[in-house]
């Protein structure tokens, strides 16, 4: 890699002196700003960048980590759209700090507004009791394919959610001349969700080489990619486990509950929240607020977490 790119140094400096005594013009002054920006703008497009939806969950944390792996300068992006679990954003913070990332943006706009979900809305997030619970865990997750019919999604889908992110992170891996897109959508251990289907994912990237200036232009071919897509909650924990991921940064629970109060209604605790964050920057969240928030334990997103841990032979801290 490192010889090639010094070819192309090579090559960018031999072409650009010829250019110059071939025009009889070679003013140094003209000469030292053209090679400074040709090398310039060579480097910022040679390195191997990726834009990745970084939630502050499992799946979003893992798959960056396995970007980072790859090689990928990362660039995290994250949400505030109004949702219930603002807790996640606090996690995602710390998450893209762990992982050094190149930079971390937070976009923020309300689909509170819109509704249409229990994660939008003050409808009640969906729990499972105790017993329904250890029957979940027991039974075996299946592939959602594209001929198979779409079990009851949950309240907990917010509509287009992951559209409209991926839309975001399309807008800024154009500006960043950024190939590759990561999401980490997974069609195993999960609720049920359309936008979270290989087919779905498919269709976003033809989109994307449809719709933008750089890949009607031949510059860039976007690739959507989701490297968690098959796996097993327990694979992806294990697998973020190996590239020394730290989990107990990350955030699952959709209806998080006050820790000196876990019977309080989710809207009451939702509220609570939204009330404290209101005129703060998301990225500087009241740490004694998240850490007065524990897990509720019975959504369905606490469900899969705990399974893949115990499934995964690994503590969750």
């Amino acid at each position: 890699m490192a010889l090639a790119v010094n070819l192309c140094f090579r090559s960018i400096i031999k072409n650009t002196t010829i250019a110059f005594f071939n025009a009889r013009i070679v003013p140094r002054a003209i000469w030292k700003n053209k090679v400074s920006e040709m090398l310039h703008y060579h480097m910022n497009f040679s390195i191997k960048k990726a834009v990745v939806l970084l939630s502050g969950g499992i799946d979003s944390s893992t798959t960056a980590a396995i970007a980072k792996d790859e090689g990928y300068e990362v660039y995290a992006m994250s949400f505030d759209y109004n949702q219930r679990h603002r807790v996640e954003l606090e996690a995602a913070k710390k998450v893209a700090l762990s992982l050094k990332v190149k930079k971390h943006l937070v976009i923020k706009f309300d689909l509170r507004a819109i509704g249409g979900s229990a994660l939008t809305s003050e409808m009640e997030v969906p729990k499972k009791s105790q017993e329904s619970r250890v029957k979940s865990q027991d039974k075996e997750s299946k592939l959602l394919t594209p001929n198979s019919e779409l079990s009851s999604i949950p309240v907990t889908y917010v509509p287009a959610r992951n559209t409209i992110f991926l839309s975001f992170a399309l807008g800024w891996a154009e500006a960043l001349k950024a190939e590759n897109i990561f999401i980490g959508a997974n069609a195993v251990d999960y609720s049920g969700y359309p936008d979270c289907r290989p087919e779905y994912l498919k269709a976003f990237e033809k989109m994307a080489n449809l719709a933008t200036k750089a890949s009607v232009e031949g510059k860039i071919r976007f690739s959507i990619k989701a490297p968690l897509l098959y796996l097993t909650k327990a694979e992806i924990i294990k697998r973020g486990t190996e590239l020394g991921l730290d989990y107990s940064l990350t955030w699952s629970c959709y209806d998080p509950q006050p820790a000196a109060a876990g019977v309080q209604s989710s809207s009451a605790a939702a509220d609570k929240v939204q009330s404290k964050d209101k005129n703060d920057n998301l990225l500087t969240l009241n740490s004694k607020l998240i850490t007065s928030f524990v897990p509720c334990g019975r959504c369905d997103s606490c469900i899969f977490r705990a399974k893949g841990f115990r499934e995964a032979g690994i503590k969750d801290i």
